[in-house]
């Protein structure tokens, strides 16, 4: 019995203390976006949604093979980011990219890349 509150205890310290909070800010949300995008599924969304500008979820199930169930998960990570946005229109929900977030992100990842490649060609690496 006391080992499993010792165990308790350890796993709430555990829980309560994530290694990613230790690192900057910038980093953090590399990373989010760079999972989010992790997903070849989600690429395709977001390329069927750039194409069609506006577009329904059993539509974008219709063009790509994925489930309509599949499909509503992955939009949904897409939005829990910001990278796509719904409107409401009587019992159909139209989703488009939201390019001002995507904009974001692109900037984001461009300035991660050239401070990455300035370490590259800087002299530092031989």
């Amino acid at each position: 019995m006391k080992l499993c509150r010792m165990f308790a205890s350890y796993f709430e310290k555990a829980m309560t203390y994530a290694k990613s909070t230790i690192f900057e800010t910038q980093l953090q949300e590399v990373a989010k976006f760079a999972k989010v995008l992790s997903h070849p599924a989600r690429l395709a969304i977001l390329q069927h949604l750039a194409k069609c500008c506006t577009c329904k979820s059993g539509d974008i199930a219709d063009e790509l093979p994925l489930s309509r169930t599949t499909v509503s998960q992955h939009l949904q990570e897409l939005k829990n980011l910001g990278l796509v946005k719904y409107e409401v229109k009587g019992v159909t929900v139209c989703y488009e990219v939201d390019t001002k977030v995507l904009l974001a992100y692109k900037q984001m990842m461009d300035t991660f890349f050239d401070i990455g490649l300035h370490e590259l060609t800087c002299g530092c690496k031989k």
